[in-house]
């Protein structure tokens, strides 16, 4: 999924990635909606043939470098676990994740097994 830079590191395609509002506002609206603690995972199909990815992190009284930390952490899980999972599916699905207001402050590992259940979920669904 992630296409290598030259200084060997991975990263998410641009492809890949909800950035446009417009893109993210339909993934809201005509997406479903499902929960885990900490995160609110919207999906639909996508219009494109592959899957996109997408993150919000709301400000909520807390730091730009908290933020970034929660965002840099869904989008790692989303390029290194998900999108590869659904990927091996062969569903083209837009995924919108929405950090909760408790998301500040939780581990990587409880991050990443919330979106691994959710995965398995989905990915149970289409077989």
């Amino acid at each position: 999924m992630g296409a290598e830079t030259p200084d060997g590191r991975n990263r998410l395609p641009r492809t890949r990635r909800l950035s446009r509002g417009p893109d993210i506002l339909a993934v809201l609206r005509r997406g479903k909606r499902s929960g885990t603690a900490h995160l609110d995972v919207y999906h639909s199909s996508s219009p494109v043939s592959h899957i996109r990815v997408g993150w919000i992190v709301p400000k909520v009284g807390h730091n730009s470098v908290e933020r970034n930390l929660v965002k840099r952490r869904i989008k790692e899980i989303l390029r290194q676990d998900v999108a590869p999972r659904l990927a091996s599916h062969q569903l083209n699905l837009d995924v919108l994740v929405r950090a909760k207001r408790n998301t500040y402050g939780v581990a990587y590992g409880d991050l990443r097994a919330e979106l691994m259940g959710w995965t398995d979920s989905i990915c149970s669904r289409a077989s």
